[in-house]
């Protein structure tokens, strides 16, 4: 983990779409990402088996705070969300991005409360 980072993009891959955008809805469902893009299909080439693959996978990138990194980490990595043996899981840290922007992605992947742009009326 990266000290002092406070927002990050997570990367997993997947080879069907179905499961990539399954996962997009549970983590935004589940606030732990205010945004998730599914992006593919996209050619990766990699060693696995001792052997060079080539395959076709959707990429799903989401958007949030370093403080939900854990909780994704574990959700990919477990065998229900992710058919991989050794799922690919990276968060990429966000140095700098709009106030406004990174304001609303800490609001939606709060557990509770008002969610970004709405007034707690304090009922």
């Amino acid at each position: 983990m990266i000290a002092d980072v406070e927002f990050c993009q997570v990367v997993t891959m997947y080879q069907e779409r179905d499961l990539a955008d399954a996962l997009a809805e549970l983590l935004v469902a589940r606030r732990l990402a205010a945004s998730v893009h599914v992006e593919g299909p996209v050619t990766a080439r990699f060693w696995w088996d001792g052997a060079v693959q080539t395959v076709q996978e959707w990429r799903v990138t989401c958007k949030t705070t370093m403080d939900r990194y854990d909780e994704i980490e574990a959700l990919i990595n477990s065998k229900e969300h992710h058919p991989y043996d050794l799922p690919e899981v990276l968060a990429v840290p966000v140095l700098a991005g709009s106030d406004r922007y990174l304001a609303w992605i800490a609001a939606e992947t709060r557990t509770a409360g008002t969610p970004f742009g709405e007034v707690d009326s304090g009922a």
